[in-house]
């Protein structure tokens, strides 16, 4: 079989695992069009206001993309074929599970944030814990989605700078922090619900344009150096790259990813009904899949070793494989358009999660959103933050956001089994990806040399599926035990 089949097989994997386990998901959590949706019941024109399905759907891919599948699945590719499983499987069983409950119970709680979603199924302690950890994750995930696009801008016009005062990459990161000053402010239907379709368009071009290409150009050189005998195929696999838990933290946003379920209340508050959930936050994660499946595949295939990838990537990280790879692929033009496509992608997720980071804040303080003087309070000093951050060094912020994704993408996913499992329903469907996720990133806390505890590999393996077994327990033993202070019949 040619090799070119492995990309045709994955993204037909993606589009089945849609139609037919994204219903399974549905028809478990108990979609009801007669409820209504925040958008109907709450509307203030700021944060609830109710939107066509198709503009949501395309918001709520932009919002949830940002580098993730991009960045991610390029580093992901070192690792060889098994990233291939990974983001179609992710996908499909933890990713677009994860995004579709997060975002459903957002709904059916009345567009709550993740600290309330979280809270009403794990208790209180969880619920004030998880309001500080999901607005940190936020800056991180602004502040890491605002520098990336300002170092692409500033490899395509280099010329923008100014001199004596500010080079390229500050001129660009100005910019960008301004943009999201005001989408963080106007009404999410008269900024965001405007640009985005035309964001959109770039958006669907870079995918679609660069695997087009890859067909054209290389048909040969597909996956050219990808082994599935080999194992683990990373240059570093002996010393500082073990495909467990590494792997599973580089691909984030390809295959699954807690920032996802601070995005999704955003569209939550906008829903017509309650089986466009299904359309909206499943479906978004499958697209969002194909766009990773898109990336690990030019990793492997654009390069002609994993070294070579490697070396480009410290060259000048992940956006100089996107630099060249474009522009060798589509040209001139095509190669600026799919490059713009890329600086899209953190750009609309930056804006909405400094948004979201407002509207969490917001919620914890008890502020009324809709004064624009109420929302200048919150927004300026979150901006500011991200301004701050943004001087830090971009591996460090990049580190710490992928071990805080991970975590938060676990510790929801419990959340939403636990909401199963109280009302008597399949909830293996998030407890077997919770029990996965759950070891990956403990195993990480404690091994990593540069963010946790140093321990031996082999040792913080043990502990993290030791660890994720106890939270299983947890669930089996105590999970149907009602929550104070929950919303009933929800």
């Amino acid at each position: 079989m040619p090799r070119f089949m492995w990309f045709i097989l994955a993204v037909a994997g993606l589009i089945v695992g849609y139609l037919v386990y994204g219903k399974i998901v549905e028809k478990v959590f108990g979609a009801d069009d007669k409820r209504p949706t925040p958008a109907v019941s709450k509307s203030d024109g700021v944060d609830y206001v109710e939107m066509p399905t198709w503009k949501v759907w395309l918001i709520q891919l932009l919002n949830i993309a940002g580098i993730g599948p991009v960045f991610g699945p390029i580093l992901g590719a070192l690792y060889g074929p098994t990233a291939l499983l990974w983001v179609v499987l992710g996908s499909i069983f933890a990713g677009a599970v994860h995004d579709y409950m997060s975002g459903m119970l957002s709904v059916r709680y009345g567009g709550a944030n993740v600290p309330d979603v979280v809270g009403y199924n794990l208790g209180k302690i969880a619920h004030a814990g998880m309001g500080v950890f999901a607005v940190i994750l936020l800056l991180l995930v602004g502040t890491v989605f605002a520098t990336s696009p300002a170092g692409l801008m500033a490899h395509l016009m280099p010329e923008i700078g100014i001199d004596g005062t500010m080079g390229a990459f500050g001129v660009w990161l100005a910019i960008i922090f301004f943009y999201y000053f005001m989408a963080t402010l106007v009404p999410i239907d008269k900024l965001i619900g405007v640009i985005y379709p035309f964001f959109g368009v770039l958006l669907i071009f870079m995918a679609v344009g660069v695997t087009l290409a890859l067909f054209v150009e290389m048909p040969d050189q597909f996956y050219a150096w990808a082994d599935w005998g080999a194992g683990n195929q990373h240059p570093n696999a002996d010393t500082s790259a073990p495909l467990w838990p590494l792997m599973f933290l580089t691909i984030a946003c390809g295959a699954l990813s807690g920032f996802h379920s601070t995005q999704s209340p955003l569209m939550a508050r906008c829903l017509k009904k309650e089986t466009d959930g299904r359309k909206v936050f499943y479906g978004g994660m499958i697209a969002e899949g194909f766009i990773g499946l898109v990336w690990v595949t030019v990793g492997m295939t654009f390069y002609d070793s994993p070294d070579s990838l490697l070396e480009t990537v410290k060259a000048g990280t992940a956006s100089k494989v996107v630099f060249d790879s474009c522009s060798t692929l589509l040209g001139g033009l095509g190669g600026v358009l799919a490059i713009l496509g890329v600086v899209v992608l953190p750009v609309t997720s930056g804006d909405t999660a400094f948004r979201a980071a407002r509207i969490t804040l917001a919620d914890m303080l008890k502020f009324d959103q809709r004064p624009i003087a109420r929302r200048l309070m919150v927004a300026v000093p979150v901006l500011a933050l991200g301004a701050i951050l943004s001087q830090v060094n971009f591996t460090t912020i990049w580190n710490y956001f992928g071990w805080a994704n991970q975590t938060l993408a676990g510790i929801v996913l419990w959340a939403c089994a636990a909401y199963l499992f109280r009302k008597g329903r399949l909830h293996w469907i998030c407890t077997v990806p919770a029990v996965f996720i759950t070891a990956a990133s403990i195993t990480f806390i404690l091994w990593s040399p540069t963010l946790g505890f140093h321990m031996d590999i082999g040792v913080s393996r043990i502990i993290g599926a030791v660890f994720a077994v106890l939270c299983l327990a947890a669930l089996l033993l105590w999970g149907k035990k009602p929550v104070e202070g929950a919303p009933e019949n929800v």
